[in-house]
């Protein structure tokens, strides 16, 4: 089995002495995981940065079986942060969504436009309220649209909405969309929000754990 494909690296781990395994959520392959050899070593570990985008040349002798990786970095994004906080953050609550939600091995597209939209837009000041609209889109992607911005929608009760027969209160973030600017508290509540659809629909389903990093980013806006 081969295939070559571009992809973000979403998570890594310690294979052996001088190897890797990552995850990458690819373009035509969805989330993939490979050995990297060498990987920890001093000459390539510091390519292989959460939140980077490489390219990905994937060998296995089975389709069932852990193949291997040879790479190439094709952008390092996440460097460019790394004297921000907030935006590395970032990058490590939206991979490790990531690497928690999707299912192996199954292509989303629109998941992935979606996320590198939100890689690109990290540069830009208004780079909070992106992701809090990107971690909305990405519950519908996978199969859950609370539809809050849909009038007609039954279970929206004056800014408010009826979920597994809960009532959360939708953000301000939601229902002023045109507002430039939104303050601490407000930017709190939407990811507050965003927690409790994750929580309720995907992380308590499956006995799963919303990311420290997610926790993080909540508590630079306490």
């Amino acid at each position: 089995m081969h295939w070559t494909d571009e992809g973000y690296l979403i998570s890594k781990r310690n294979y052996d002495e001088n190897s890797i395994i990552i995850e990458a959520f690819t373009l035509d392959h969805g989330k993939c995981a490979g050995i990297i050899y060498g990987g920890s070593s001093r000459k390539k570990k510091r390519f292989f940065q959460i939140g980077n985008k490489i390219f990905l040349n994937w060998k296995s002798k089975s389709e069932n079986r852990i193949g291997y990786f040879d790479t190439e970095l094709l952008e390092a994004i996440s460097p460019l942060y790394f004297d921000d906080k907030k935006k590395t953050t970032c990058i490590l609550s939206a991979t490790s969504i990531l690497k928690i939600l999707l299912p192996e091995r199954q292509v989303n597209k629109k998941i992935y436009l979606s996320f590198q939209k939100l890689m690109n837009f990290l540069k830009f000041d208004d780079w909070i309220k992106l992701y809090i609209y990107w971690e909305l889109s990405l519950v519908k992607e996978l199969g859950f649209d609370i539809n809050i911005f849909n009038k007609n929608n039954s279970n929206l009760k004056s800014n408010s909405i009826v979920l597994n027969g809960k009532s959360f209160k939708i953000p301000l973030l939601f229902i002023d969309k045109k507002k430039l600017y939104f303050s601490k508290s407000d930017i709190k509540n939407a990811l507050l929000f965003n927690r409790s659809i994750l929580l309720e629909n995907f992380i308590n389903p499956n006995n799963l754990r919303i990311p420290y990093s997610r926790n993080m980013l909540e508590r630079y806006y306490s």
